[in-house]
């Protein structure tokens, strides 16, 4: 799709909401409201897997169903924020009716000034620019917050999960369909790392050199003088796993690492493999040099499930 019909496009998405917004809201605030229809709201929490652990924020909270839905079927505590004190009004009426009060509150404020550092869950309805102006802040949280979207991606960050549901009573956006898009945030292991290694019952010192894009992971490993080049691998929050094979007389080794990133250090095991069997043995590293990840810049949009 070319440039001028995407911005045709992204257009015709905010003429619609603008339209839509003339009888879904009776109050008034920055965003314009449109309500996330129920089905979908059940379909993003379950994505997240929602459990009474959870603490969720939600960014343009509206009547509150999101963080209702998340205190009363998943146990979840959480609030919403919304500039809109008509719909406030609203949200906290239906949180007391609910019965989850104690659990679910709803306040007046930016959302762009909200704290989401307490957030393990953060779930929006928002236009593909805000989506655009949030990403830095939600980069920069704790690696394991989880983000869930209706209907717009983050741009440059590709989604983990992402799923599409017909949806009749959907009148904007894509009319009668919406996307459900999922992100875990990465932590961020670009760089050098240094390990040891037990291989022929000596300790083989081992080094990575990770580049990062975002959650994807490449680069190379170097065991003893040996450099190999690393496969892609994708970080899941503070996880970590791949798979390295190192050529050796006769039949490769095998090596799958697995791990926690904790700020500089990794602490996992290593399954070793060379054709007589398989031995796990506990893995560390320690982050010497600290690289810079590509976490993107403003500009790519995905509208409507179409990446651009």
């Amino acid at each position: 799709m070319n440039g001028a019909a995407r911005w045709l496009k992204v257009l015709g998405v905010c003429i619609a909401l603008s339209a839509q917004a003339g009888h879904a809201q009776e109050g008034r605030g920055d965003v314009i409201y449109v309500p996330t229809p129920q089905v979908v709201v059940d379909a993003m929490l379950k994505m997240a897997q929602v459990d009474a652990k959870d603490f969720v924020i939600d960014l343009g909270s509206g009547d509150g169903r999101i963080i209702i839905t998340a205190a009363k079927k998943h146990g979840a505590r959480g609030f919403g924020v919304d500039l809109d004190t008509y719909l406030l009004k609203i949200a906290n009426a239906n949180a007391k009716k609910e019965g989850v009060a104690d659990r679910a509150r709803f306040i007046q404020q930016n959302l762009f000034e909200t704290d989401l550092s307490q957030a393990t869950v953060i779930t929006s309805y928002l236009l593909p620019s805000m989506n655009e102006q949030l990403r830095p802040t939600i980069l920069a949280l704790k690696p394991g917050t989880r983000l869930v979207a209706h209907d717009y991606a983050m741009g440059e960050w590709d989604p983990d999960d992402s799923d599409t549901l017909i949806v009749p009573e959907k009148t904007v956006g894509d009319p009668g369909k919406s996307y459900i898009f999922f992100w875990i945030v990465p932590a961020r292991v670009a760089g050098r790392w240094e390990s040891q290694v037990m291989a022929a019952g000596k300790l083989v010192p081992w080094q990575f050199d990770f580049q990062q894009n975002f959650q994807l992971v490449h680069g190379t490993a170097r065991a003893a003088e040996r450099e190999v080049k690393l496969p892609q691998f994708r970080m899941a929050g503070e996880q970590l796993a791949f798979k390295v094979e190192v050529p050796a007389p006769g039949k490769p080794i095998t090596y799958q690492f697995q791990g926690r990133v904790r700020g500089d250090a990794i602490e996992g095991t290593v399954t070793v493999g060379d054709g007589s069997g398989h031995r796990v043995a506990p893995w560390r590293a320690k982050e010497t040099v600290r690289g810079e990840a590509n976490m993107g810049a403003a500009g790519g949009l995905t509208v409507a499930g179409a990446h651009r």
